[in-house]
């Protein structure tokens, strides 16, 4: 199976180098790698050309976008400069971050798992963080949803799902449209891949306002939100962040923000997500 993966790189030079060592010693190896250099002023330029010198398969492409922290849609952003340079002859379709050290059999499990069940849209390992000197299972990481980290897309799927959304949400709303395409999800527990710099919990204020727009934008409606933004809050321990998040949906709604979703995109979304709910009840 062909593997294009694109890794979306703000001052990584800490890190991209060992993200990158880990990618080139596969027992797969991907048909293309573009690193997307978004704004970068340390060292991550030139890392990332030594790869490129060494191996023809890996290209870079320099952009520079707002200084403003914008979870998600700067992200995305930077991920479709690198999808624009790329033909479509790919089987599969990766978006990493340039913070991983992936084991060398990754991106071969992840194949077959692609190539067992042709109905499988999306696959993923697990993501763990170093804590006390022990690899340990990164919090944020749950059975049934892939890390925004490192997501595995089937073509047909990732087209049928309308590519990626810059938005705050991106790695929630692509997993909801999958299912409601009928594509299945997997994670396998089998593949650690040490995440090297674990996801900031220090969102600015407009950016825990985005939380809860983006739960109005998948059409989640009031109740769903509330029960999200209550189980957000509390795992992160944090009252206040509720507040914030059901601030941030009632903004999007008074200001009629557009949504990610269709209609009956969103109706699916809502009966999932309340299946979900009794079922955990249950």
């Amino acid at each position: 199976m062909n593997f294009y993966i694109i890794i979306p790189a703000h001052n990584e030079a800490t890190f991209i180098g060992q993200t990158l060592e880990s990618l080139v010693g596969q027992t797969l190896l991907p048909k293309q790698l573009v690193v997307v250099n978004d704004n970068s002023t340390d060292n991550t330029q030139s890392i990332v050309e030594d790869y490129q010198a060494r191996f023809n398969w890996i290209s870079l492409v320099n952009t520079s976008s707002s200084e403003q922290h914008l979870p998600g849609s700067k992200i995305i952003n930077a991920f479709n400069k690198g999808l624009d340079i790329l033909d479509d002859q790919y089987d599969i379709i990766c978006k990493f971050d340039a913070d991983l050290i992936f084991p060398k059999n990754y991106l071969e499990q992840i194949a077959d798992h692609f190539k067992t069940n042709p109905k499988l849209g999306m696959a993923a390992g697990f993501c763990y963080i170093k804590k006390n000197g022990v690899w340990i299972l990164e919090n944020l990481t749950r059975k049934d949803h892939i890390r925004g980290a490192l997501k595995a897309y089937r073509k047909a799927c990732f087209e049928q799902i309308g590519q990626l959304k810059p938005s705050m949400g991106w790695d929630t709303v692509d997993e909801l449209l999958a299912k409601y395409h009928g594509w299945e999800i997997l994670t396998d527990e089998s593949l650690h891949v040490n995440h090297l710099k674990p996801t900031s919990e220090s969102y600015n204020k407009a950016s825990k306002y985005l939380q809860g727009e983006a739960m109005y934008k998948m059409r989640y409606g009031f109740w769903i939100t509330l029960l999200s933004a209550l189980k957000l809050a509390y795992k992160k321990r944090s009252l206040h962040l509720f507040r914030d998040y059901i601030k941030g949906y009632f903004k999007a709604k008074s200001n009629n923000v557009e949504f990610l979703v269709s209609k009956e995109e969103g109706q699916f979304i809502r009966q999932l997500r309340w299946n979900g709910i009794f079922n955990k009840l249950k």
